[in-house]
């Protein structure tokens, strides 16, 4: 293992044993790796030999690979299109010195799951419906050993969703091909435009990594990211194990009544259990819009049904009284049935209290380098609103504020909030 993979190692093992809960108050000196020489590592990266995997013997030698790599580079192929699961077509694996094409459907993958996850840094670029995938497929438990280029990229630059073309072009002046991303993976064999697309997914990964790496220490951000991206693994693993009751969620509206929220949930779990049964999209049983539909318009019969939603026409045939079914027996609920309501967000004409928590965020992101949008995320704040609002008490504080802006957040930025609470509690709809 090189010495930057050993100091790695080192970091995470020190720093982020536990990136959920980790205190903002621990530090620990980050050697600067070498500036990376990016033209050596792009010839490099011409140069790595490509292999494929399509029978299990085959799947010996990438375990023995994974297991002295120290960092690997991965991305996944698959179809979702018209399934509920999805159809893992290919997984690319560069380790460095070799880039590994595994023909998924051809082989049994637990050994490889089991793997990654010893590996000491998995590289990803926007890794979400990859990891929606390993967690499905591998039962694994949330990863500790993330590190997604995208949200490395969001600390440089401000942009949260940047692509891996775009990525490329700006960190490595490097241009890639993405025109073969919505074709048919499990083709066999693959066109030779589909392989060069997957085989570039991952060429060029440990070279963006390296060279973000360095930007990242250089400026003291490297801790912060990885923490992050420790954090991201475990709301994705978390995301994909929610209990069909709690799926409603996802479509629920503070306007809604604790009647309508029955309904909702009655609906939402009955969408979840057809599409998994029958093997298609949530969309393909009944869109979102539909679903929001039954909720506001309220249908009492097959007629109402039909009319009054969106509900494509052969679902109807096929499951409408089934439906109607479930409506009117959430219906029935007595009240200490429902689900709660959800909070209200906060709304208010007076930007008094947005104003001062703009400049705690702005203040707070010119002192560490983090950008504003980084920093703190709309959906925390307004979660770090319900919690000062109802007075939750700060074991309610999403995961994101209690790592390492825990501390910033409960010293400066709560006490900016605390100072404007009536106001909050007014947008809010809180009578105080």
């Amino acid at each position: 293992m090189s010495n930057n993979a050993l100091t790695d190692l080192n970091l995470q093992n020190t720093l982020f044993a536990d990136p959920i809960e980790q205190s903002s108050s621990t530090t620990v000196s980050v050697e600067l790796p070498a500036e990376p020489d990016i033209d050596a590592l792009l010839d490099t990266a011409d140069e790595v030999t490509i292999t494929w995997v399509r029978q299990q013997s085959g799947l010996d030698e990438v375990i023995k690979a994974l297991a002295t790599c120290g960092r690997v580079a991965l991305d996944t192929e698959f179809i979702k299109r018209d399934t509920y699961y999805p159809l893992l077509a290919l997984v690319q694996l560069n380790v460095g010195d070799h880039i590994y094409l595994l023909d998924a459907p051809q082989l049994q993958l637990d050994e490889l799951w089991q793997a990654l996850i010893k590996v000491d840094v998995a590289i990803w670029h926007a890794c979400g419906e990859d990891l929606g995938i390993f967690y499905l497929l591998s039962g694994c438990p949330p990863l500790t050993n993330i590190f997604d280029t995208q949200i490395a990229l969001s600390y440089l630059t401000g942009q949260l969703q940047m692509g891996y073309q775009q990525a490329l072009d700006d960190q490595l002046d490097m241009h890639i091909d993405k025109e073969q991303s919505q074709s048919d993976w499990l083709r066999r064999p693959l066109s030779d435009e589909q392989e060069q697309y997957a085989i570039d997914d991952v060429r060029f990964l440990p070279a963006l990594y390296l060279s973000l790496e360095y930007a990242l220490k250089k400026q003291k951000l490297y801790d912060y990211v990885w923490a992050d991206c420790q954090l991201y693994a475990h709301d994705l693993y978390k995301a994909q194990h929610v209990e069909d009751e709690a799926m409603y969620l996802t479509m629920a509206d503070y306007r809604y009544t604790s009647q309508q929220m029955a309904v909702l949930q009655a609906v939402a779990t009955w969408r979840e259990a057809l599409a998994r049964a029958t093997n298609q999209p949530r969309t393909f049983v009944i869109k979102k819009q539909a679903v929001r539909e039954i909720i506001t318009e309220n249908p009492s019969n097959m007629r109402e049904l039909a009319h009054k939603t969106t509900m494509h026409r052969s679902m109807l045939r096929l499951y409408g009284e089934e439906l109607m079914k479930v409506i009117k027996e959430a219906k029935m609920l007595a009240p200490v049935e429902h689900p709660p309501c959800l909070l209200p967000p906060y709304r208010s004409k007076n930007k008094v209290l947005s104003k001062a928590v703009q400049e705690a965020v702005d203040n707070q992101a010119e002192k560490t380098g983090v950008p504003a949008s980084v920093l703190m995320r709309k959906k925390w704040l307004g979660q770090l609103y319900e919690v000062i609002a109802f007075d939750q008490g700060l074991e309610a504080l999403p995961q994101g504020l209690k790592g390492w802006r825990n501390e910033w957040v409960t010293q400066t930025l709560i006490p900016v909030i605390e100072a404007h609470k009536k106001e909050l509690q007014q947008g809010m709809g809180i009578n105080v």
